[in-house]
């Protein structure tokens, strides 16, 4: 009852502040806690719109993210809205597209040329936001359409109230009184630790308890080791504030939805492209394990839940997600969208960077990890590729190798099959085979796109702001936009297989990247024993996936063939690795990386790696940095204050 009493009493007095400081004709009806946001309500929004300095000087007392929200009793209907938008914004603006979302009082315009829907100094936004009492979020459009970005939208437009009280219920927790005084911060391992696989920490303060991404485990097959450990006593779903998820792999993600099917209602923080594509590989997940007779733990409703419940952040926006605890997302260079985490605990009491996955180095599509923080004392880091051997080639040097795999298969009439994950490393290989085809370095072939490749690829396509320079360059002034090279054909229905299959030397890029499932199953069980075709990995294979064994140089696997008979399948074709793409740091990067941290970290938790590597990572560390440096096994919990 006291709690209540301290809530009602603080949000009383933030209320009466921005009251006093707000001109009275923006007419305020209501001031909400929306998520980690103050919204406040007005009739009148285009005045404070126009009066920033007035938000801006609020924000710097109160030290809480506001948002300015019109009020539903003033918004006309949406039909009318789009009309009134449409003719207020020019037609050399091109617009593909506008949506709502009247859960934030928005109108999303996506236009060819934002420049000329936002207007000089914002005019033509301040026009739409007088006429229709609608706050206008200008998107450029991608060149490529996403479903699932457009799905999403649609489905948070459907159910906009219960997103509405989502995101109240989520602001009345996070600004909650805080009942003890900050300390005894604790960190137990649910998984990922010692191994490559369902990622998945738990941080608890007194006050507080957020999960650090929430993953499966691809490359095992029984329950105990597949999954997060919840069993542990330190994990309560009750008691859970949030879950913060570093980027869409599914050993960060691919359990996310679970906690919603078992009472979780709480928010997920990550990156707006992590936000799409977990919803496309956690989708996929569930299509994949019906398609295996596999009963998955959860199912379309619950990954629905995760949609509302999805709360986008930009990297570099600090951001309140409980009482005592700040997070700040940072760029990993591993993926669209990956992030590192930065946790701020208290008032500057103890800070945590959550590496995930992170890549210490610029590559043809994103900019290197974020080195620089506020503040540290705990890394928790990532050691993939952190064994004395795993020193990979350079990119060129990489680039060079895969060019001649797929030059020597040709020249011998063979097709080259490239199993990739769908999010990262096909769109890296897309750009080398566009590249160097172009430049006459490499035999022109088919280049066949398959599986979740082509969606995944439109979500990037949408998001330019995250990629690196040249290839944000070029999705975003030039004509030609190297995803949509002609060389590249997309494989839209599994009925083309075929003529593929049968066809003419080609190079084919298929999901999934590990050979375990997805529609480069098909192409691997035609073109396995035939010698003159290649089949290449451009990707880390996690031990005992299909992936692995035939890297490893097996000469017979067994497979299900297409009337659900179990078969022998020899392996004759041509099988090559190429280190140098991975979305991974090697273990020069990865030194690199943790000593080159500003400021220098106190305490190095390794993680994500297989078990002998980190042990090894741990003692070169501690050696090398002069940095406390310790191996967690899971299950195991350490305070860290």
């Amino acid at each position: 009852m006291a709690r209540t009493q301290d809530k009602d009493k603080d949000k009383i007095e933030i209320s009466q502040y921005i009251l006093h400081k707000v001109p009275r004709e923006a007419e305020v009806t209501r001031i909400e806690y929306e998520g980690p946001m103050l919204a406040v309500y007005t009739k009148r929004p285009e005045i404070l719109v126009d009066q920033s300095s007035v938000v801006a000087e609020i924000v710097g007392v109160i030290r809480k993210r506001i948002v300015i929200r019109p009020d539903p009793s003033v918004r006309i209907p949406e039909v009318e809205a789009e009309k009134i938008t449409r003719e207020l914004i020019a037609p050399e603006a091109e617009i593909t597209d506008i949506n709502f979302d009247p859960s934030l009082g928005e109108i999303i315009i996506e236009t060819k040329k934002p420049g000329l829907v936002i207007g000089r100094n914002g005019a033509v936004l301040q026009e739409i936001i007088k006429k229709t009492k609608w706050r206008p979020h200008v998107l450029r459009s991608p060149p490529i359409k996403s479903k699932i970005v457009t799905h999403m939208r649609h489905y948070l437009h459907s159910e906009s109230k219960e997103r509405e009280r989502i995101l109240r219920t989520v602001g009345e927790r996070i600004f909650r009184p805080k009942t003890y005084d900050v300390g005894d911060i604790r960190l137990t391992v649910l998984g990922g630790a010692q191994e490559v696989g369902r990622s998945c920490f738990l941080l608890k303060t007194r006050e507080s308890s957020v999960l650090l991404d929430c993953g499966i485990h691809p490359g095992s097959n029984r329950p105990f080791e597949s999954f997060p450990r919840f069993d542990s006593p330190e994990f309560q779903i009750d008691s859970l504030d949030a879950v913060v998820i570093s980027h869409a792999h599914l050993d960060h993600c691919g359990l996310v939805p679970f906690l919603y099917k078992y009472g979780y209602d709480g928010p997920v923080y990550c990156s707006a492209p992590t936000s799409n594509l977990m919803t496309m590989l956690q989708l996929d997940y569930l299509d994949v394990a019906n398609k295996q007779g596999v009963s998955p733990l959860y199912d379309q409703k619950d990954v629905r839940e995760c949609v509302l419940h999805t709360i986008p952040l930009r990297f570099g926006v600090v951001t309140d997600i409980a009482p005592d605890i700040r997070l700040t997302l940072h760029n990993s260079g591993h993926i669209l969208g990956g992030a590192m985490v930065h946790l701020h605990i208290g008032e500057g009491l103890h800070n945590i960077v959550y590496t995930g996955d992170y890549k210490f180095g610029r590559t043809m599509l994103l900019e290197a990890a974020a080195t620089e923080f506020p503040r540290i004392e705990t890394v928790i880091t990532e050691s993939t590729y952190s064994g004395p051997d795993d020193v990979v080639p350079s990119r060129v040097e990489a680039e060079e190798a895969i060019t001649k795999v797929i030059n020597q298969t040709l020249e011998r009439k063979g097709k080259v099959l490239i199993p990739v994950p769908a999010v990262g490393r096909a769109q890296e290989i897309m750009l080398v085979i566009d590249g160097y085809m172009k430049r006459g370095m490499m035999k022109e072939a088919p280049v066949f796109i398959e599986g979740m490749i082509s969606e995944a690829t439109a979500i990037h396509t949408a998001y330019p702001e995250y990629l690196g320079r040249e290839v944000r360059h070029s999705i975003l002034h030039e004509e030609v936009n190297p995803f949509q090279s002609d060389y590249f054909t997309i494989v839209d229905h599994p009925r083309q297989r075929s003529s593929i299959m049968e066809g003419e030397p080609c190079i084919v890029l298929a999901t999934s990247g590990m050979l375990e499932g997805g529609p480069v199953i098909e192409y691997f069980k035609n073109w396995a024993s035939d010698e003159r075709n290649s089949i290449v990995f451009v990707s880390y294979q996690i031990e005992g996936t299909m992936g692995r064994r035939v890297q490893k140089g097996i000469g017979e696997v067994t497979m299900m063939d297409n009337e659900g008979k179990m078969v022998a399948l020899s392996v004759k074709m041509g099988v090559s690795t190429i280190e140098g793409f991975s979305g991974h740091s090697d273990r020069r990067q990865l030194v690199n990386y943790l000593t080159h941290l500003s400021p220098k970290p106190e305490r190095i938790f390794v993680v994500h790696g297989e078990k002998q590597k980190t042990i090894n990572f741990a003692g070169f560390l501690d050696n090398k940095a002069g940095i406390n440096t310790v191996v967690p096994a899971p299950l195991e919990t350490f305070r860290l204050l």
